[in-house]
């Protein structure tokens, strides 16, 4: 079950999606219709999401997508990894966490990075860094959702992908460090669990 918070949060998502423009449905249904025809042929859907540094809007997305597939009862799995490796940034994680994500650290390195719940009767799923093409990423037929302009430009072709999309996020990174850094980062979450809740209720529709 998921945690009462998040499932919460996901409500009040659900009463936004007048706010999602049709441009951005316009990008996000043929995922959708993806992941729709995976589940009619029996296949579980992957959907690996990627930004430049894998430390926070490709995190964050396949965290809110993982949690409303749950929210649905979806079967997929969801992944992230960037054109390089970083570390998941602390700031994203404190985000996801005021969302009402478990979140605890999985060690003592930069990047041995964190152990996120958001369902009680799942085991918590462990986000760290890695470039997209490194375990325990899929290596072939998945989805690949470049979630950043500079991943999208920088990787036109993702091995292994069956599609390829562009859904990119304005980049919480811009406001580190000044007054606005945590309502920018609850403002991104807000987006991108609004955008890919809409998304798999999609799919949902006629799976």
């Amino acid at each position: 079950m998921l945690f009462e918070k998040i499932a919460e949060y996901l409500e009040e998502r659900r009463g936004e999606f007048d706010r999602i423009e049709s441009e951005r449905s316009r990008r996000l249904l043929p995922i959708a219709d993806l992941i729709r025809m995976d589940i009619r042929n029996r296949r579980r859907p992957q959907l690996l999401f990627v930004c430049t540094h894998n430390s926070r809007r490709s995190h964050i997305a396949q965290l809110w997508t993982a949690a409303a597939a749950v929210d649905l009862a979806l079967p997929l799995d969801t992944w992230s990894g960037g054109t390089e490796a970083t570390e998941f940034d602390h700031r994203a994680v404190a985000a996801l966490r005021r969302a009402g994500f478990a979140i605890e650290t999985a060690g003592d390195r930069p990047n041995d990075g964190y152990m996120v719940g958001f369902d009680s009767s799942i085991e918590p799923v462990r986000c760290f860094s890695k470039v997209h093409d490194r375990p325990p990423n899929p290596m072939k037929d998945f989805i690949a959702v470049m979630v950043c302009d500079e991943a999208d430009r920088g990787c036109p072709h993702i091995d292994g992908a069956s599609e390829r999309f562009g859904i990119p996020y304005r980049d919480p990174k811009l406001a580190d460090d000044t007054p606005e850094e945590t309502s920018t980062y609850d403002e991104r979450c807000r987006d991108v669990a609004r955008e890919m809740l809409w998304m798999i209720e999609q799919a949902a529709a006629s799976s």
